[in-house]
């Protein structure tokens, strides 16, 4: 599937050249374009020649992920491959690959999550190419994944997905802003607009990291005497939670849908991989004076932790 992949890349010079192709799809290629230049020639994340070709997918997402946690304890699930070692998802190219996937695990052990996937990052060893699924990205959130998938392409410590896709996050982030801030200025729309979802994002993070805490406790402390009914409870009361007390000062759309998921241990762990426990970033990024170079510098001496939670707070003093 991967060899299908890069076979159907075309230049995006020649795409931009083809009358048939569509204004929208242009705009984002360009945009796609813009962005990678700007991750490497003003933020430092490295060279490579990811997102100079485009390929027509003819499907929503070029990936279903995996995600499998206990029934009864926020522990993922994991896979071990080559290069990247232990990873708490497995991703394929046909959906029902996924879902077949998710069916080997008894529904009463286990927690399991398939979703479609618009990118991923090869980590430099194949060029990445824009793909169609990314097309129907708003603009920021373009610019911004352009920037995740770069840092993945920069720095990826083997088996710390979790870590790493946070380390992404806040990078990708913070990229995004420098971006806009130097596009269209601090006093535009746009970039207003990016500082409006980055404020619900941190209000989000701390929110669902505080959860995901007590949760754990919770499992811990109660271990066997959990039963599936008080468990959908207890799940259900974070739903609650943010309905009562996060939802009145959001500033964006970003989270709408959250009370309308249906949550379990591997949703829950998902989350907890992408956007939760951002704040040694940003206390980084402050004893940095907010310099996106020294922090990306800072965070390249991790490339070869073991433990880069505990050398990321090492840095900080």
């Amino acid at each position: 599937h991967q060899s299908k992949l890069l076979l159907s890349r075309q230049d995006v010079e020649t795409v931009l050249s083809n009358p048939q192709i569509d204004s929208k799809t242009k705009e984002k290629l360009l945009l796609a374009q813009d962005a990678k230049d700007f991750s490497v020639q003003k933020l430092g994340l490295a060279p490579s020649e990811n997102y100079s070709s485009y390929v027509e997918l003819n499907r929503p997402y070029v990936t279903w992920v995996v995600r499998v946690a206990q029934a009864y304890k926020l522990k993922s699930h994991t896979w071990w491959f080559p290069i990247v070692g232990d990873v708490p998802y497995k991703g394929f190219f046909n959906k029902e690959d996924a879902k077949s996937e998710a069916k080997r695990f008894n529904s009463h052990e286990y927690d399991t999550y398939v979703r479609g996937v618009s990118a991923y990052s090869t980590l430099g060893w194949f060029d990445d190419p824009i793909l169609s699924s990314m097309i129907n990205y708003k603009d920021h959130d373009l610019v911004e994944l352009i920037i995740h998938e770069n840092v993945h392409a920069t720095i990826y410590i083997k088996s710390n997905a979790d870590f790493n896709e946070r380390l992404a996050t806040f990078l990708g982030k913070e990229g995004v802003k420098l971006y806009y801030k130097q596009k269209f200025g601090k006093q535009s729309k746009p970039f207003q607009s990016l500082l409006n979802e980055g404020y619900d994002r941190d209000l989000f993070s701390k929110f669902i990291s505080d959860e995901i805490k007590e949760i754990e406790r919770w499992y811990n402390d109660y271990k066997d005497k959990i039963t599936p009914s008080l468990k959908r409870q207890r799940l259900q009361a974070i739903t609650h939670r943010f309905v009562a007390q996060v939802k009145p000062h959001l500033k964006s759309q970003l989270y709408n849908h959250f009370e309308n998921i249906e949550l379990n241990n591997a949703k829950l762990l998902s989350m907890k991989t992408y956007i939760s426990d951002l704040e040694d970033f940003k206390k980084l990024l402050a004893k940095n004076d907010g310099s996106f170079h020294r922090t990306l510098e800072d965070c390249k001496k991790l490339k070869s932790s073991t433990t880069p939670e505990e050398d990321l707070k090492k840095l900080l003093y």
